[in-house]
């Protein structure tokens, strides 16, 4: 099996070091120091205590590589409209991607059924470029659950979590998802195949819709959020409108939101991938996180009131600190 992971920072290098201890033929798309540290030194894991190092073959040239069965893009979502050309080589006519990114994916309506089939979302796929030049149907959908970070290049230290959750689109259980599981099975992965990933990916969201943004404008991390009366209440209410609009496109949630809250506050003194992202100056995933949330409310009739507010803040937000982008055409969501 032949397994290219694109973007080998911290979620896609612990991916791409656990799969290197396996039979698959893996390499990795990285760029700069963390990239020259790989090759020169290969990818250490810190886990659990210990450290290993493995030779892996790293490039910034997909077009080295060739084609591939599987492309795994461990991107933010919104780099991956950058790499819709670039990615060209390594796809074949049976290669799969696998989309191991947060918030609401550029797939999402891709065979839902209903009224909003097909549908392309603009906040996540503006003019649907990402739709036309990879094409959803070599999309697999995946929720990733491991916390990483890069300790230094070419190292990366996993904090927690083992778990990646894969699902077809269409939530048939395909021999693709079936081999991609046994895959990262064998790597030490726990690696379920879903047959309604999308429930997955709205527990996540109902998380990153609300907890991101309001730690990225007050600078707390996820227990003072949780214990602090006024931003709980402004938490629930996002996370009860965010319940709201996965109901109205067919999602029926299998977690209780005040279970979620006590869980966010038991992870303790954690800042937010947002948050990190705004205090390092990096571009921080608001449209897939929470604009998308409010766009996919917006096509369903769901008042989004809290969570439009606070889309409107965090963006402002993002865009003083250098870290986000308007969208070309200022939405109305």
């Amino acid at each position: 099996v032949r397994v290219a992971i694109y973007g080998s920072g911290a979620s896609g290098g612990f991916i791409g070091a656990m799969l290197a201890k396996t039979d698959a033929d893996i390499a990795l798309i990285a760029r700069g120091l963390h990239l020259e540290a790989m090759q020169q030194h290969g990818l250490t894991l810190i886990k659990d205590g210990h450290s290993s190092t493995v030779p892996v073959r790293a490039t910034n040239n997909p077009g080295e590589l060739g084609v591939q069965d599987y492309v795994i893009v461990a991107l933010k979502a919104h780099s991956i409209p950058a790499i819709t050309e670039s990615i060209q080589p390594l796809l074949g006519k049976n290669t799969a991607v696998v989309f191991a990114v947060n918030g609401v994916p550029w797939w999402y309506f891709y065979r839902h059924g209903g009224k909003f089939d097909h549908k392309q979302l603009q906040t996540v796929d503006p003019n649907g470029h990402i739709w036309k030049q990879i094409s959803p149907e070599r999309a697999i959908g995946a929720v990733i659950y491991p916390a990483t970070e890069i300790d230094s290049p070419g190292v990366i230290r996993h904090i927690d979590g083992n778990r990646i959750s894969l699902g077809e689109p269409d939530g048939t259980i395909t021999e693709r998802c079936k081999t991609l599981s046994t895959l990262l099975k064998s790597a030490g992965f726990k690696a379920p195949v879903r047959p309604h990933i999308r429930e997955e990916i709205w527990v996540k969201l109902l998380g990153n819709c609300s907890l991101n943004p309001i730690s990225a404008l007050t600078g707390s991390t996820l227990d003072i959020l949780c214990q602090d009366p006024s931003t709980l209440a402004i938490i629930r209410d996002i996370m009860l409108e965010a319940e709201a609009v996965a109901e109205a496109v067919g999602i029926r949630l299998p977690v209780d939101i005040e279970r979620r809250l006590k869980g966010a506050e038991a992870v303790g003194r954690h800042k937010t991938s947002m948050l990190q992202d705004l205090e390092k100056g990096r571009m921080m995933e608001i449209d897939a996180l929470v604009a998308a949330v409010a766009e996919i409310a917006a096509l369903a009739n769901v008042n989004t009131p809290v969570l439009n507010m606070i889309l409107s803040l965090v963006r402002r937000r993002g865009f003083e600190a250098g870290c986000y982008s308007y969208p070309a055409e200022r939405m109305e969501i």
